[in-house]
């Protein structure tokens, strides 16, 4: 598999709606197609987030494209700098353990650091040992000292 990178256009959106939609799926919501497509659209229209869309030119149908990343950009207040959160991370399960997730974190590596920004941040679930694993092999830090926490609010 000779994996390449590339930030998703407009002209990528059922290709990159589908693969969030299946990474919606994995963390336990309903399927969604038109919800993908809407927001992915949304992102990419208004500037609001980076999508890299991984792309096996070799293969065809859905395994052409076998994961994507979208990092939206944010701001660390202490270090006063920009920053990146890797928020979406996702390899189709029939490319898993073929170094798609690895070329990914790298090339968002790579564009964080040509873009300026002092750093990376992301989490992930507790239960997912297989990405911990890739990010600590790459030289991402877990975080010891703060946590992290999340409300809803309603409208």
């Amino acid at each position: 598999m000779a994996i390449q990178t590339r930030i998703a256009e407009l002209d990528d959106l059922e290709v990159v709606a589908t693969l969030f939609n299946d990474y919606r799926r994995f963390y336990e919501q309903p399927a969604d197609l038109a919800l993908a497509r809407a927001f992915v659209r949304e992102r990419i229209t208004r500037g609001e987030s980076v999508i890299l869309l991984a792309e096996d030119p070799q293969a065809a149908g859905a395994a052409r494209h076998p994961g994507f990343c979208q990092l939206y950009p944010s701001f660390c207040s202490v270090a006063a700098a920009p920053i990146y959160v890797l928020y979406d991370l996702f390899v189709d399960p029939a490319s898993r353990k073929a170094g798609v997730g690895r070329t990914l974190l790298l090339a968002a590596e790579r564009l964080a650091a040509e873009r300026g920004k002092a750093r990376m941040d992301l989490s992930t679930a507790k239960s997912n040992r297989a990405a911990q694993s890739v990010y600590e092999s790459l030289g991402w830090v877990r975080d010891e000292v703060f946590y992290t926490y999340s409300k809803s609010v309603t409208v």
